[in-house]
Protein backbone atom coordinates (compact mmCIF):
# COMPACT_ATOMS: atom_id res chain seq x y z
CA UNK A 1 0.00 0.00 0.00
CA UNK A 2 3.05 2.13 1.13
CA UNK A 3 4.71 1.65 -2.12
CA UNK A 4 1.93 2.24 -4.20
CA UNK A 5 1.28 5.39 -3.18
CA UNK A 6 4.83 6.43 -3.08
CA UNK A 7 4.33 5.50 -6.77
CA UNK A 8 1.15 7.58 -7.51
CA UNK A 9 2.85 10.60 -5.60
CA UNK A 10 5.88 9.86 -8.26
CA UNK A 11 3.70 10.11 -10.73
CA UNK A 12 1.92 13.01 -10.22
CA UNK A 13 5.46 15.04 -9.20
CA UNK A 14 6.64 13.56 -12.63
CA UNK A 15 3.38 15.06 -14.50
CA UNK A 16 3.38 18.24 -12.70
CA UNK A 17 7.05 18.86 -13.97
CA UNK A 18 6.46 18.22 -17.32
CA UNK A 19 3.23 20.35 -17.45
CA UNK A 20 4.15 23.80 -18.88
CA UNK A 21 3.34 27.33 -17.31
CA UNK A 22 0.39 28.61 -18.64
CA UNK A 23 1.72 31.59 -20.99
CA UNK A 24 0.92 34.94 -19.25
CA UNK A 25 0.91 33.61 -15.86
CA UNK A 26 3.85 35.66 -13.80
CA UNK A 27 6.91 34.72 -14.66
CA UNK A 28 10.40 36.63 -15.83
CA UNK A 29 9.88 38.76 -18.50
CA UNK A 30 6.23 39.60 -18.24
CA UNK A 31 4.86 43.41 -18.16
CA UNK A 32 1.28 43.87 -16.75
CA UNK A 33 -0.27 46.89 -18.56
CA UNK A 34 -3.69 46.61 -16.97
CA UNK A 35 -3.95 46.39 -13.51
CA UNK A 36 -7.86 46.06 -12.98
CA UNK A 37 -8.33 49.64 -11.89
CA UNK A 38 -7.38 52.53 -14.21
CA UNK A 39 -6.11 53.01 -17.98
CA UNK A 40 -2.90 54.36 -17.37
CA UNK A 41 -0.26 53.66 -19.84
CA UNK A 42 -3.25 53.45 -22.17
CA UNK A 43 -3.79 56.09 -25.08
CA UNK A 44 -7.61 56.58 -25.76
CA UNK A 45 -8.14 57.98 -29.82
CA UNK A 46 -11.62 57.49 -31.84
CA UNK A 47 -14.42 57.60 -29.72
CA UNK A 48 -15.19 54.53 -27.92
CA UNK A 49 -16.65 54.82 -24.42
CA UNK A 50 -13.68 53.47 -22.94
CA UNK A 51 -13.55 52.64 -18.92
CA UNK A 52 -12.99 50.60 -17.04
CA UNK A 53 -15.66 48.61 -15.06
CA UNK A 54 -15.52 45.63 -12.72
CA UNK A 55 -12.18 44.93 -13.01
CA UNK A 56 -11.47 45.13 -16.82
CA UNK A 57 -11.47 47.56 -20.03
CA UNK A 58 -14.49 47.78 -21.32
CA UNK A 59 -16.41 49.48 -24.43
CA UNK A 60 -20.21 48.83 -25.92
CA UNK A 61 -20.48 52.46 -27.65
CA UNK A 62 -19.41 54.98 -29.88
CA UNK A 63 -18.05 55.27 -33.67
CA UNK A 64 -15.10 52.93 -32.93
CA UNK A 65 -11.62 53.74 -31.51
CA UNK A 66 -8.61 52.17 -30.04
CA UNK A 67 -6.83 51.92 -26.82
CA UNK A 68 -2.86 52.05 -27.61
CA UNK A 69 0.21 51.83 -25.54
CA UNK A 70 2.79 54.61 -25.32
CA UNK A 71 5.70 51.90 -25.68
CA UNK A 72 6.53 50.45 -29.11
CA UNK A 73 7.29 46.90 -29.26
CA UNK A 74 9.52 44.78 -32.01
CA UNK A 75 9.31 41.28 -30.82
CA UNK A 76 7.48 39.86 -28.12
CA UNK A 77 4.19 37.64 -27.00
CA UNK A 78 1.03 39.02 -25.54
CA UNK A 79 -1.31 37.24 -23.45
CA UNK A 80 -4.59 38.18 -23.22
CA UNK A 81 -7.95 37.35 -21.56
CA UNK A 82 -11.10 39.09 -23.54
CA UNK A 83 -15.08 38.51 -23.29
CA UNK A 84 -16.58 39.64 -26.64
CA UNK A 85 -20.22 39.92 -27.28
CA UNK A 86 -21.68 37.99 -30.52
CA UNK A 87 -21.64 41.24 -32.55
CA UNK A 88 -18.33 42.47 -31.69
CA UNK A 89 -15.80 44.07 -33.99
CA UNK A 90 -12.96 44.37 -32.28
CA UNK A 91 -9.06 43.13 -32.09
CA UNK A 92 -5.64 43.66 -31.57
CA UNK A 93 -3.67 45.81 -33.88
CA UNK A 94 0.32 45.28 -33.03
CA UNK A 95 3.17 46.96 -34.69
CA UNK A 96 1.23 49.85 -35.39
CA UNK A 97 2.96 51.94 -37.90
CA UNK A 98 0.91 55.51 -36.75
CA UNK A 99 -1.13 55.44 -33.50
CA UNK A 100 -3.27 58.07 -34.89
CA UNK A 101 -4.47 55.98 -37.86
CA UNK A 102 -4.88 52.67 -37.04
CA UNK A 103 -5.85 49.61 -39.70
CA UNK A 104 -5.10 46.91 -41.37
CA UNK A 105 -3.03 48.42 -43.47
CA UNK A 106 -0.60 50.47 -40.88
CA UNK A 107 -0.83 47.16 -38.29
CA UNK A 108 -1.27 43.87 -37.86
CA UNK A 109 -4.78 43.23 -36.78
CA UNK A 110 -5.29 39.61 -34.76
CA UNK A 111 -9.09 39.99 -35.56
CA UNK A 112 -12.22 39.15 -33.23
CA UNK A 113 -14.72 39.68 -35.00
CA UNK A 114 -17.61 36.06 -35.66
CA UNK A 115 -20.35 37.91 -37.49
CA UNK A 116 -17.94 39.49 -39.99
CA UNK A 117 -19.72 39.79 -43.00
CA UNK A 118 -16.72 38.06 -45.17
CA UNK A 119 -15.66 35.63 -42.71
CA UNK A 120 -12.89 34.97 -44.80
CA UNK A 121 -10.70 36.99 -41.48
CA UNK A 122 -12.81 36.45 -38.86
CA UNK A 123 -11.74 35.78 -35.10
CA UNK A 124 -8.30 34.14 -35.22
CA UNK A 125 -7.46 35.89 -38.35
CA UNK A 126 -4.95 38.36 -39.28
CA UNK A 127 -6.83 40.46 -41.78
CA UNK A 128 -5.94 40.43 -45.47
CA UNK A 129 -2.51 38.71 -44.31
CA UNK A 130 -3.65 35.31 -42.74
CA UNK A 131 -6.38 32.96 -42.84
CA UNK A 132 -7.30 30.92 -39.51
CA UNK A 133 -6.28 27.71 -40.17
CA UNK A 134 -9.20 26.41 -37.77
CA UNK A 135 -12.70 28.92 -37.62
CA UNK A 136 -13.25 29.45 -34.02
CA UNK A 137 -15.91 31.59 -32.44
CA UNK A 138 -15.27 34.26 -29.87
CA UNK A 139 -18.83 35.40 -28.48
CA UNK A 140 -20.49 35.45 -25.21
CA UNK A 141 -17.89 33.73 -23.12
CA UNK A 142 -14.01 35.08 -22.15
CA UNK A 143 -11.52 33.37 -24.15
CA UNK A 144 -7.73 33.96 -24.07
CA UNK A 145 -5.39 35.65 -27.35
CA UNK A 146 -1.73 34.73 -27.33
CA UNK A 147 0.08 36.54 -30.11
CA UNK A 148 3.64 36.15 -30.72
CA UNK A 149 5.75 38.26 -32.97
CA UNK A 150 9.63 37.46 -33.49
CA UNK A 151 10.98 39.46 -36.97
CA UNK A 152 8.81 38.21 -40.01
CA UNK A 153 7.39 35.12 -37.68
CA UNK A 154 3.59 35.58 -36.51
CA UNK A 155 1.71 33.12 -34.65
CA UNK A 156 -1.75 33.42 -32.79
CA UNK A 157 -3.17 31.06 -30.34
CA UNK A 158 -6.93 31.54 -29.69
CA UNK A 159 -8.43 29.39 -26.57
CA UNK A 160 -5.15 26.70 -26.76
CA UNK A 161 -5.81 26.42 -31.10
CA UNK A 162 -3.29 28.12 -33.39
CA UNK A 163 -5.31 29.58 -35.53
CA UNK A 164 -2.16 31.55 -37.72
CA UNK A 165 1.71 31.05 -37.95
CA UNK A 166 2.88 33.18 -40.66
CA UNK A 167 5.66 35.04 -42.18
CA UNK A 168 5.17 39.02 -42.98
CA UNK A 169 7.86 41.78 -42.58
CA UNK A 170 5.96 44.39 -43.64
CA UNK A 171 5.81 45.93 -40.59
CA UNK A 172 8.68 45.83 -37.92
CA UNK A 173 7.33 47.69 -35.09
CA UNK A 174 5.00 49.89 -33.22
CA UNK A 175 2.79 50.29 -30.47
CA UNK A 176 -0.34 47.53 -29.98
CA UNK A 177 -3.70 48.60 -29.68
CA UNK A 178 -7.10 47.35 -28.61
CA UNK A 179 -10.22 47.66 -30.68
CA UNK A 180 -14.09 48.48 -30.31
CA UNK A 181 -15.26 48.94 -33.76
CA UNK A 182 -18.83 48.92 -35.48
CA UNK A 183 -20.58 46.25 -36.88
CA UNK A 184 -21.65 45.40 -40.62
CA UNK A 185 -22.56 48.80 -42.57
CA UNK A 186 -21.79 50.97 -39.62
CA UNK A 187 -24.20 49.03 -36.73
CA UNK A 188 -23.30 49.79 -33.30
CA UNK A 189 -20.54 47.04 -32.68
CA UNK A 190 -21.38 44.16 -29.42
CA UNK A 191 -19.28 44.91 -26.26
CA UNK A 192 -15.39 44.03 -25.35
CA UNK A 193 -13.82 43.41 -22.19
CA UNK A 194 -10.36 43.09 -21.76
CA UNK A 195 -9.41 41.76 -18.52
CA UNK A 196 -5.66 40.48 -18.48
CA UNK A 197 -3.30 42.10 -21.09
CA UNK A 198 0.23 41.02 -20.37
CA UNK A 199 3.50 41.63 -22.79
CA UNK A 200 6.70 39.96 -22.76
CA UNK A 201 9.82 41.38 -25.38
CA UNK A 202 11.73 38.57 -26.49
Amino acid sequence: MIRALATTIALLAAAIELTPQAVGQAGPGWVQLFDGKTMDGWTSTGEANWRVEDGALVADKGKGGHLVTKDSYKNFMIYSEFWSDEAANSGIFIRCADPHKISSKTGYEVNIYDKRPDPTYGTGAIVDVAKPSTMLKAGGKWNTYEITAKGEQLTVVLNGVQTVNVQDGKLPQGPFALQFGNGPKDAPGGAIKWRKVEIRPL
